[in-house]
């Protein structure tokens, strides 16, 4: 069926549509960018198989457990990365001039920023995650219903949902740290790492940090935790992996107040 000739979206979905024929027209480049993706992924998977040739478990997750969070964490952090992680290009758009071109268009800033790119090399490490999420619920003793398969739903929803507001958080602040932007990858970077973690090994500060202001723990641990019937952290319910839409919603909350902040304090780059 065409397409309405008024579509809001259209002008949207014909950008990212050449965004990604860009990326593809150049097949080495895109090769190799595929391949050093895959290759960083299958570093961070074996990293936490190592961890598990000295120990049995950690934090009351054994191996076939904590693939099950590195593959939720991941899958969920590469997808939200591929579609908003460029806004931590926002200094170099700033510095160069660029976002007030885009000011100068009748459509919303963050639309815009989250068009101007996107990361198809993040597929590969999409799809490590994918595997190891899928082998994590082969190996694991997870009791089959309507129940689990709603509950990986909503975690994977919602953990995109939470990385993807995280980006958009972190852009916000870099209104205010275009020199700056080591300090909120910190957070946005960590976090992930933090999110492939079970959050019984964290102590009280990463609980306060990771486990509710940026709400990691809801992305990937906690949800794995309640489909294995795991204990929790925090004195949290066993069916706390539910509460990962709340976290989701929470997350978007402080995003849109960062980012519009960020905003009304942007007075141009003087060019």
């Amino acid at each position: 069926m065409a397409e309405p000739h008024g579509s809001a979206l259209a002008p949207y979905r014909a950008v990212l549509a050449s965004r990604i024929r860009s990326q593809a027209s150049y097949r080495t480049s895109f090769g190799l960018d595929l391949g050093s993706s895959l290759l960083v992924g299958l570093t961070e998977l074996a990293e936490v198989a190592v961890l598990f040739t000295s120990v049995s478990a950690i934090g009351g997750f054994d191996l076939a457990a904590m693939l099950l969070v590195f593959g939720l964490a991941d899958l969920c952090f590469s997808l939200a990365d591929m579609v908003v992680g460029h806004c931590d290009n926002l200094p170099e758009y700033v510095r160069t001039g660029r976002l007030d071109v885009f000011y100068l268009r009748p459509q919303p800033l963050l639309l815009q920023l989250v068009t101007s790119d996107i990361s198809l090399r993040r597929l590969a490490r999409a799809l490590v995650g994918l595997v190891a999420l899928v082998v994590g619920l082969v190996v694991n003793d997870v009791t089959w219903g309507f129940e689990a398969v709603g509950l990986l739903l909503v975690a994977v929803v919602s953990g995109v949902a939470t990385f993807a507001a995280l980006f958009v958080w972190a852009g916000g602040l870099q209104f205010f740290l275009v020199n700056g932007s080591e300090m909120t990858n910190a957070f946005v970077y960590g976090g992930r790492y933090a999110a492939t973690q079970p959050g019984t090994v964290w102590g009280r500060p990463l609980v306060v940090v990771f486990g509710f202001f940026f709400p990691m723990a809801f992305t990937a641990y906690l949800p794995a935790a309640t489909l294995l019937g795991l204990d929790t952290f925090a004195g949290l319910p066993a069916w706390a992996g539910w509460l990962a839409p709340v976290a989701a919603v929470w997350a978007w909350v402080a995003a849109g107040l960062s980012w519009r902040t960020g905003v009304r304090h942007y007075q141009g780059a003087g060019g």
